[in-house]
């Protein structure tokens, strides 16, 4: 006898395998009842899904009366004559997934094709087919209109046509070839005029000024690195002036404080009252309103089917497909929510509408806010205990910010007391290093030694372009450790999830160095896109690591928050599918422009209207 508890339902996942063995189950909510089905793993039975439902109709409605009068729990000693049932059930199963025979051809007189005669399939020379007319007469009565709207237009020039030969023969010959001659003077003279285009007066300035960007630095000498070779040391880098304000966006903030992503909904009055009042039907059309305004109705004291639900769950899937939730997990989370309410008794004065939605609600929070939370600065702390640097790598695919948002966490960990030592690992793209070092001059800038009792917060560990990305980020850690540094960030190339040999060199820096956390950046923009590369990064780390247990994602930083409006479906999909937290969330341009995932906040604005 194998036991084991029943996995929570994630989509509607009701298996469960061991070794050998699938169980397959289904709750009953009504009656508190569990059925369960026992097969080998290797058999394909196709008849398990349709047996576990009809034995469950079957016995929920042959022992429906005892179960209303003593309850589930009173029953657990009592017996049950359902062998005979079960067996006959299972035959039918059995029987009904046989293969069935291949369909008959349809013979020549049982086609259409045998009802036409002879003479509508003869086409004659110059007559059309009867079936392009009828095409053909929609644009037929679309032409009738602009002929009539051309017909005025048209008739003064027929009658020129027809005048024009009664004139030829009045003129003489010599009016004839003179009025000729000065209409074509005439008609050439018009074409003349519409050629003729006055020259614009900057093609007289040639050549190409150079553009001087408000907040750049118009000095060349201050971008030049060819001659550097400082190692990234802060101090050695040339100061840049800047505002810190607009670095900081603003000065109402609390150091060091990673603030929670805010999100205020503006409809939150309008659906209470939908809610209370169940009389009045919605009048708002679309969206969360007109799903949850549509289907009003009080179901009483009554338990609730699937037939009820359908309807809601309808709308509700196609609301979390147009709010950026990937179309299979937002049918798996329907189901699950299904599952879950089926047979479930309402109260007297609750709408299945509002009952559903609830569900739903809590399903997502419960998503949101998986079992392992990783907290940066507890982990630091403890790095700092074993005197040795915390490492966090940081990969992705090309251009969602991997090294931007490696400089807001960098800022927001010298905030918090701790320094920071930023590995440039990417070594292929051109300008990545040149990159990092700027952002290193303006945290150098913010935090300079001089407030921090003469220690450097902030320093970059670069080597240059073309060499191994892994031996640099050995070499930094063992350089922050040389040099007492508390954390130690390494940015890596973007990269294409389907990318092999790019893919190995990742899963080779992360097993040689063993970071303490991987975080993976994907965008909010790219909606589902995000999940395909979340999924395949992580198959690709377990593929091409050499180690026993391979090193996985640990977590997510999802950027570009502010672009999305209330599209945050991405949330959704990436940490459904992978059951990763979301650690940072990037909301903009500034180093402070970095949150913490609220997921209240994000359920809020999915299931915004």
């Amino acid at each position: 006898v194998l036991t084991a508890p029943l996995p929570q339902e994630r989509g509607g996942n009701n298996s469960f395998t061991h070794e050998a063995l699938t169980l397959k189950y289904k709750l009953d909510n009504q009656f508190e009842l569990v059925f369960v089905v026992g097969f080998q793993k290797i058999l394909t039975l196709t008849y398990v899904d349709k047996l576990i439902d009809d034995v469950h109709k079957e016995f929920r409605d042959k022992y429906r009366n005892e179960f209303q009068q003593k309850g589930a729990l009173g029953l657990l000693n009592g017996t049950f004559d359902f062998k005979d049932d079960f067996m006959r059930l299972l035959r039918e199963a059995e029987e009904g997934s046989k293969v069935r025979a291949p369909t008959v051809m349809k013979t020549f007189e049982q086609s259409l094709k045998s009802q036409k005669t002879v003479k509508c399939m003869i086409e004659t020379r110059g007559e059309k087919p009867k079936e392009k007319v009828k095409n053909k007469k929609n644009k037929g009565s679309k032409k009738e209109g602009t002929e009539a709207a051309t017909a005025p237009s048209k008739a003064p020039v027929g009658d020129k046509q027809q005048s024009a030969p009664g004139d030829k023969e009045e003129l003489t010959k010599d009016e004839i070839l003179q009025k000729n001659r000065e209409e074509f003077f005439r008609r050439h003279m018009k074409a003349g005029e519409k050629s003729r285009s006055p020259k614009p007066d900057a093609q007289k300035e040639k050549g190409k000024k150079p553009r001087v960007w408000d907040l750049g630095n118009s000095n060349a000498k201050v971008l030049d690195y060819s001659n550097s070779a400082t190692n990234g040391s802060a101090e050695a880098c040339p100061v840049e002036e800047f505002d810190p304000d607009m670095a900081l966006g603003g000065k109402n903030r609390e150091p060091g404080r990673l603030y929670d992503l805010e999100y205020e909904s503006e409809d939150e009055a309008e659906e209470e009252k939908v809610v209370q009042n169940t009389s009045k039907p919605s009048t708002k059309k679309g969206g969360l309103g007109g799903m949850f305004g549509m289907l009003k109705g009080l179901v009483g004291s009554k338990s609730l089917t699937r037939e009820d639900m359908d309807p809601v769950l309808e709308k509700m899937k196609d609301h979390l497909i147009a709010k950026n939730v990937a179309a299979e997990i937002a049918v798996q989370l329907c189901e699950s929510v299904a599952k879950k309410l089926e047979g479930k008794v309402m109260g007297t004065f609750t709408t299945v509408t509002s009952t559903v939605k609830q569900a739903l609600q809590e399903a997502l929070v419960q998503i949101l806010q998986p079992q392992r939370r990783v907290d940066v600065l507890r982990d630091v702390m403890d790095a700092q205990r074993h005197r040795r640097p915390y490492v966090v790598t940081f990969c992705g695919v090309n251009g969602v910010g991997k090294s931007t948002n490696l400089a807001k966490i960098s800022f927001w960990l010298i905030e918090n007391g701790f320094s920071v030592l930023i590995a440039a690992c990417d070594t292929f793209r051109a300008g990545a290093v040149e990159q990092l070092r700027t952002h290193t001059r303006r945290l150098h800038a913010l935090h300079p030694p001089e407030s921090h009792g003469g220690r450097t917060m902030v320093q970059l560990y670069e080597k240059g372009y073309g060499k191994d990305a892994a031996g640099i980020a050995m070499e930094a850690i063992s350089y922050a450790r040389n040099q007492g540094f508390d954390v130690v960030l390494v940015d890596t190339a973007g990269r294409m999830q389907d990318n092999a040999p790019l893919m190995t060199a990742l899963a080779k820096l992360i097993a040689v160095n063993a970071p303490d956390l991987v975080l993976f950046v994907g965008e909010a923009l790219v909606g589902n896109e995000a999940v395909d590369q979340l999924v395949k990064f992580n198959k690709a780390l377990a593929d091409h690591s050499m180690a026993q247990t391979p090193r996985l994602i640990d977590g997510i930083v999802l950027t570009k928050f502010d672009t999305i409006d209330d599209k945050v479906g991405a949330a959704i999909s990436m940490t459904y599918i992978t059951s990763k937290p979301i650690v940072f969330v990037g909301t903009g341009q500034t180093y402070c422009d970095l949150r913490s995932l609220n997921a209240k906040a994000v359920v809020a604005a999915l299931m915004k209207a």
